[in-house]
């Protein structure tokens, strides 16, 4: 049995013990979807990757539109080193190489030359109404993603003009400030459109401009793929969340399910599930659940009979009483009379004495609960009940010994009226079973981190299939030559609740010295050092 040696300190800690495990917003809400929200959780923190892609692609078009600067400059510089008459050759060529529609703009804004005009398409835009479903799919997604992520609108690509090339931004600043410019636009299919301008000679600029579908294939390539791995990751996240939530769930369902039939009293027909397969801390509280229904049963069926045994005892002395008092009212002989309020008195007493015993053995677990245990000189102690006794004087002249230990004796931790009490049951019982003028001998034995008290007499002792049945409640077996009614059964079994309440045990042996008698053995736990 525990000891609650400070209640206001427990109440305190389960409080707070309490309040770690309270829940606030989540108390309502079943265990498998919390698990599932978890779990779907991360992965929507993972799902934010794909609007890294949208810097990815950031930095895919800033490095092209830094290139398409560096190129226009490029060709610029050629077209100036080239001879006028080959010009159209070079130009023509760099478009091909490139895969860029390339234009000179003198500085009025009019084209003077252009690869298309030329006969060379090779930037030609698509039309979105003309793509299959698939691209209108891919170009909602990325609208859905951009709407999403925040990114810049870029404005729609519209061709120009030949005679109005100052319209473009790239062409004006180039003539303006004599360096190269780039920009990037948005071609109806949502993929980029890169031009830059480059100057050269006095008054001429090379523009040029490039459908770059390639950055918005490549991050829907990237985009696909990052959401093969994340649909699979959501897979399998949702089936070990379901089997999570299988192996906890169900079981701590089942058990709450038995745990309320025992609670409605059904007890002896539940079997609440041990799950000895298991290992973890649901089969630990599978175990510990079964084991207290089991306990709770039979603290149960030990009330149950305790009331049974409780309306028996009390049954035979209201019977006799009830007998007496009858015959008083029909008696006029003076000493009957007498003999009958004499056997009034001696039912009055056995009732009294019986109703304290039940009293002190129904309250016994309460109040060892509550009490504060200090360390106990069990040999102290035994020297002044045998002391006490022996000053009041022992019955039929039974002598009363203590053999006690040499040396100091170990303590140990108990309450002192409690043990006492023990050891009075025991040396009633002992003196009452001892011949006229026998010993009852007391010993201390210390074993390890127990001390073992005996307590032998000479008296016809105790059958080895009834050894355990002297412990029970109401159980009474005594001498011929005691009168009847004097115990009450309840000594044994005061004795057996206090010294298990003490974490220790009580039983009877057979005595070592082959000697006729019986020996009761008590163990109780030394007090262990700091």
């Amino acid at each position: 049995m525990a000891r609650d040696t400070d209640s206001p300190t427990n109440s305190f800690a389960a409080g707070g013990e309490a309040r770690d495990l309270a829940l606030r917003w989540s108390a309502r809400v079943s265990l498998t979807p919390r698990i599932l929200a978890v779990n779907i959780f991360a992965l929507a923190m993972l799902a934010g990757g794909f609007f890294y892609l949208d810097s990815y692609r950031s930095r895919i078009v800033d490095g092209r539109i830094a290139q398409a600067s560096r190129e226009a400059v490029l060709i610029a510089q050629a077209t100036a080193s080239t001879p006028p008459a080959d010009r159209d050759a070079l130009i023509l060529r760099l478009a091909r190489t490139s895969g860029t529609r390339i234009r000179i703009y003198d500085r009025g804004g009019k084209a003077v030359l252009d690869t298309r005009a030329m006969g060379l398409r090779n930037m030609v835009l698509r039309d979105p109404d003309k793509d299959p479903w698939g691209q209108a799919a891919a170009r909602f997604l990325d609208a859905v993603i951009d709407t999403v992520a925040g990114a810049d609108r870029v404005q729609q690509f519209r061709e120009r003009a030949a005679d109005r090339g100052l319209e473009w931004p790239d062409l004006r600043t180039a003539f303006e400030t004599g360096a190269a410019a780039a920009s990037v636009w948005r071609a109806p299919d949502r993929t980029p459109v890169i031009t830059a301008a480059a100057p050269f000679g006095p008054d001429r600029a090379v523009f040029t401009a490039i459908n770059a579908r390639d950055i918005t294939q490549t991050v829907r390539v990237e985009r696909l793929r990052f959401g093969i791995v994340l649909a699979v990751a959501v897979i399998l996240s949702v089936l070990l969340s379901l089997f999570l939530a299988r192996t906890i769930v169900r079981p701590l369902r089942r058990l709450a399910r038995a745990a309320v039939r025992v609670r409605l009293g059904r007890a002896r027909e539940v079997v609440v599930p041990r799950l000895p397969e298991r290992r973890d801390e649901i089969g630990h509280l599978a175990r510990s659940l079964s084991d207290m229904s089991q306990a709770l049963r039979a603290r149960i069926d030990a009330t149950e009979a305790f009331a049974a045994d409780l309306a028996h005892e009390l049954k035979n002395p209201l019977a006799s009483l009830r007998s007496a008092v009858d015959g008083l009212g029909s008696v006029r002989d003076p000493e009957l009379q007498k003999r009958l309020l004499a056997i009034v008195q001696d039912d009055v007493h056995r009732l009294d004495r019986l109703i304290s015993d039940i009293s002190e053995a129904s309250r016994l677990d309460a109040q060892l609960s509550r009490a504060k245990f200090e360390p106990v000189d069990l040999a102290a102690m035994l020297d002044g009940l045998i002391a006490q006794r022996s000053h009041r004087g022992v019955e039929r002249g039974v002598v009363l010994r203590f053999d006690r230990p040499m040396g100091p004796v170990p303590m140990v931790m108990g309450e002192g009226a409690r043990l006492e009490r023990v050891f009075e049951n025991l040396l009633d019982n002992a003196i009452s079973f001892s011949p006229d003028g026998g010993v009852v001998a007391l010993s201390l034995i210390t074993d390890g981190a127990m001390i073992e008290a005996r307590v032998e007499d000479e008296g016809p002792g105790v059958p080895e299939e009834a050894r355990e049945a002297v412990f029970r409640r109401f159980h009474s077996v005594r001498p011929d030559t005691e009168q009847f009614g004097r115990h009450s059964g309840l000594g044994l079994a005061i004795a057996r609740t206090i010294i298990e309440g003490h974490q220790g045990r009580i039983g009877v042996e057979s005595r070592e010295d082959r000697m006729r008698g019986a020996r009761f053995v008590v163990r109780l736990p030394l007090v262990q050092p700091n």
